[in-house]
């Protein structure tokens, strides 16, 4: 590559284009650049030549009209291979660039059509497309290893500048997708109750944001990605101890965190095995709840993950401490727990901000992805109906709703068995309910007398109802809505249990 000493600098994000621009005029280059970019070089004592004077044309439109003029992608987009290309450049006076250092207007601070770069994309865009003579900068991070490199060779090497360029491609794309999010999100809020929830395209731009151990097994690689300009509470939690993540950590420590984060306002810990909870509490004391949560299974909560929704005490720490556990997450440690948890070394101990919720649910499939609005699980009284002679009693109540919250979050299947504010038994992911009902009840070994039981949903027979009489429930919640409903409803009557419909199904593969 003949490298043409002469650069375009024109960044919103200044960070560094001092420096920048200070170390290719100790190299010989001439810098091109306008606007507030301009002016920063200028400040510095840098000589900097206005991109107003190499167009002969000022700004105009407001701003919007700056750079799109042949003298600027004239000089970017030259093959200088192409005999006819070099004709074309000394026929319009024009000069060749060998570096482009752009970046974008910050869309997503503050989305609306004055924050739609044109300029930027374009030039970046076409020194990407060039780079087998052009290298093109988006990240400030990549301004010191251009500058090594050209104090060291006196060009650019092919190998940096096609990584350049994909990264610059990668940049506007992402930038393009964030646009289209928005164009989505304004037409949603203008049509209000009547907006399609599925937009007519998905547009995701990802940037992989961990290496993990490994994938679900040794043998396949992983790693967490995240959403271009957006972190999620992955991206700030603080990890004490342990050893490195794997793929599993994460996918079942998110369940674990997303689950315990809706069990209520009280302190609460949820327990998960490969996804599925496999102990769930609810308890004025954070210790005993974590006790109850851990006693539900005790044989499957080996090797799991325990999210916590408070403040983790000694008390706790040194009850953990004894079983052994992936991961625990929770919104901080006390020092004294700390001091417990992190003596473990296999234990991953992480600190974690609550988790949002995205819109979409998306899963692979060939050729394209299955995508759905979120579950989400509503405990609004007005839509249930109880439909049974008796109605649950208050404490039945607090029972039916918690079996109901955790049902949502178990892989169908699922019956779910609470007593007390203690899931008791659990039945996951079955190919028939009769069998969930079953393991749900073994589990819970006579420990739900009086407790209720939670159907994700409807009973296709009167044996379920059996079962859950069987194991001592004494109030069901289900979504309602089989041909038979009125056999199960009449069962429940014979078994003086309470009954409510919910109306809503949540079934979870």
């Amino acid at each position: 590559m003949n490298t043409h000493k002469r650069a375009l600098l024109s960044a919103y994000d200044k960070s560094g284009i001092v420096e920048l621009a200070q170390g290719l005029v100790e190299l010989g280059w001439q810098l091109v650049s306008s606007g507030g970019t301009a002016s920063a070089i200028a400040a510095a004592g840098i000589p900097v030549e206005d991109v107003a004077a190499v167009t002969g044309s000022p700004i105009m439109l407001g701003h919007r009209v700056v750079t799109l003029h042949p003298k600027v992608h004239g000089g970017i987009l030259a093959d200088l291979d192409d005999e006819t290309h070099l004709v074309d450049l000394a026929t319009h006076g024009i000069e060749p660039f060998g570096l482009v250092a752009v970046n974008l207007y910050p869309f997503t601070s503050e989305p609306g059509i004055e924050l739609i770069d044109i300029g930027g994309p374009t030039m970046v865009r076409g020194a990407a497309k060039n780079h087998a003579h052009v290298g093109v900068l988006v990240d400030p991070a990549d301004y010191p290893r251009v500058l090594d490199e050209l104090r060291a060779n006196g060009e650019l090497g092919a190998d940096m500048r096609r990584s350049l360029a994909r990264k610059a491609f990668a940049h506007t794309a992402a930038y393009d997708a964030a646009i289209v999010t928005w164009f989505d999100e304004v037409d949603r809020v203008a049509a209000g109750d009547d907006a399609d929830p599925l937009p007519t395209s998905l547009h995701y731009a990802l940037d992989r944001a961990q290496d993990l151990r490994y994938g679900e097994n040794p043998h396949q690689v992983g790693a967490r990605y995240r959403h271009h300009g957006r972190g999620g509470w992955w991206d700030t939690a603080i990890q004490h101890g342990g050893k490195e993540l794997s793929y599993l950590n994460l996918y079942d420590t998110e369940a674990a965190w997303r689950l315990v984060q809706t069990l209520g306002d009280g302190p609460a810990v949820a327990v998960i095995k490969h996804a599925n909870p496999c102990g769930v509490a609810v308890h004025d004391d954070i210790t005993e709840a974590y006790i109850r949560a851990h006693q539900c299974d005790e044989i499957s909560a080996f090797g799991g993950i325990v999210a916590i929704n408070r403040i983790v005490p000694k008390s706790l720490a040194e009850a953990l401490a004894t079983v052994f556990t992936e991961v625990v997450v929770a919104p901080g440690f006390e020092p004294d727990a700390l001091d417990v948890l992190t003596k473990k070394k296999n234990l991953r101990v992480i600190e974690a901000k609550p988790p949002t919720w995205p819109t979409l649910d998306v899963r692979s499939i060939d050729g394209g992805f299955l995508v759905q609005t979120l579950d989400r699980v509503s405990l609004d009284r007005a839509n249930w109906r109880v439909v049974t002679e008796r109605s649950p009693s208050d404490t039945e109540w607090v029972d039916l709703e918690l079996a109901w919250k955790v049902a949502a979050r178990v892989t169908s299947n699922t019956i779910v068995l609470v007593k007390d504010g203690q899931a008791v038994g659990i039945g996951a992911g079955q190919q028939n309910r009769r069998d969930s009902g079953r393991i749900a009840a073994e589990k819970a070994a006579g420990r739900a007398q009086g407790g209720a039981c939670a159907s994700d949903a409807f009973f296709p027979f009167r044996d379920g109802l059996d079962a859950a009489a069987e194991a001592g429930a004494t109030a069901i919640i289900q979504p309602g809505g089989s041909v038979r409903d009125q056999e199960v409803i009449d069962a429940a009557n014979d078994y003086g249990m309470a009954m409510v419909f919910t109306g809503e199904r949540h079934f979870r593969h």
